[in-house]
């Protein structure tokens, strides 16, 4: 595996073309405990609605730093996860790609609220019907700065994920500053991860 200056790495275990089983996760954990302390990434296993007894069985094999819900999952499902693994617990809140105005950010607020003392990040996304993100699609960023400043009064990370790629992963983070970026078919070639994409991508997040 290339040694890039990321602070996560991201593993699928929801229904996708991407799913990997805990064994593969764990081969991804040792590569990843060669790395040293100051660069090791964090190991991040993306859900969608799964239950407990289901990250029980996958957490004990893959020893995951950050359970990353992309799902329906409750507030109370999340405290549940963050007490009973000891993780960082990321909640993804995916969108229509044009919805936009007050009512959806009154709408948003209602939403988010009840998870502010119980996950450690929101990711935001682009909805898709079928996995509830991951559609390679970018929504309306003009709703960031609303999540952005409800985050900022919580002590809760902010990231953006949906439709980001090398051409406008700069152009997000200097004009929205989140706290970190999430991107897959976006340096994917043919379904494939792309290791010049991901290294421009990665050049490019910095350089911002």
């Amino acid at each position: 595996m290339i040694n890039l200056p990321v602070d996560y790495i991201g593993i699928v275990f929801a229904p996708s073309r991407r799913r990997i089983t805990p064994e593969q996760g764990a081969e991804l954990r040792t590569v990843l405990l060669d790395w040293t302390k100051f660069d090791q990434p964090k190991l991040a296993g993306v859900f969608v609605n799964p239950t407990l007894e289901e990250l029980e069985s996958i957490m004990k094999i893959s020893r995951l730093d950050v359970i990353q819900l992309h799902g329906q999952e409750s507030p109370e499902f999340c405290e549940q996860v963050k007490q009973r693994f000891d993780t960082e617990v990321f909640k993804a809140f995916s969108f229509p790609k044009d919805e936009v105005g007050s009512l959806a950010d009154d709408t948003a607020l209602l939403a988010l609220d009840p998870y502010k003392n119980v996950v450690d990040a929101v990711l935001l996304d682009t909805f898709d019907p079928l996995y509830g993100g991951g559609s390679g699609k970018t929504f309306a960023w003009e709703r960031i700065p609303f999540y952005a400043d409800w985050a900022r009064e919580h002590g809760i990370a902010l990231f953006v994920a949906g439709g980001l790629q090398p051409d406008n992963v700069q152009q997000l983070i200097q004009k929205y500053a989140p706290n970190g970026v999430d991107v897959s078919s976006g340096v994917e070639s043919e379904g494939v991860k792309d290791i010049a994409k991901i290294t421009a991508f990665v050049e490019r997040v910095k350089q911002a």
